[in-house]
């Protein structure tokens, strides 16, 4: 049973950070099985996920999904797409965690695992996007992007890392958006002066 636990944090965590950017997570896995860092192997069902041609892939999407989601109005755009693409990229990036497993119970796992969590995320993202296009009339959007991509990038590094020490980082981002709906609930409250 605890061949399971660290392929599934890393999995969990590789997940969520696909839920606030679809393809940067995966590119730093694919960077971390090319080579070889964290002790991160790829099953041989995901091992193009390390070939020049998905790294050459995954970094043109991963520069343009970046540079988009800080224009107005694209970054929408690319949320309602998220909402389909980030499960699937969640799944892929969870799967690909359980390497030393064989491909039907790695996919399985990837699917169970990953396409909710990302889409978990997503979801929390993109209130927390709500919340800044509403207060800040979009103009805030571009920074709350930034923290994202920051948000992503730890999240996936941290997980390849040290998985154990995902569970509490989710649990501090979920708290961190709640938080902030709470705030925006209670400003939408207040009577105009």
């Amino acid at each position: 049973m605890e061949t399971w636990i660290l392929p599934a944090l890393l999995g969990i965590g590789l997940a969520a950070a696909t839920g606030f950017r679809t393809f940067l997570p995966l590119l730093m896995l694919g960077l971390a099985a090319r080579f070889q860092l964290f002790g991160v192997h790829l099953a041989d069902a995901m091992s193009w996920l390390d070939s020049p041609a998905a790294l050459s892939a995954l970094g043109i999407a991963t520069v343009v999904e970046l540079a988009a989601d800080k224009i107005p109005a694209v970054d929408h755009a690319l949320s309602v797409i998220g909402t389909v693409v980030r499960p699937i990229a969640g799944a892929v990036a969870a799967g690909a965690a359980f390497s030393s497993f064989d491909p039907m119970t790695a996919a399985i796992a990837g699917l169970i695992i990953g396409a909710p969590t990302a889409l978990a995320f997503h979801a929390a993202q993109a209130s927390t996007r709500v919340v800044s296009t509403t207060t800040t009339a979009g103009l805030g959007n571009p920074f709350v992007s930034v923290a994202e991509d920051l948000t992503a990038t730890f999240m996936a590094a941290l997980a390849m890392a040290a998985p154990v020490l995902i569970p509490l980082l989710l649990v501090l981002i979920l708290y961190g958006v709640w938080r902030l709906l709470g705030v925006a609930r209670r400003g939408r409250g207040k009577p105009a002066v």
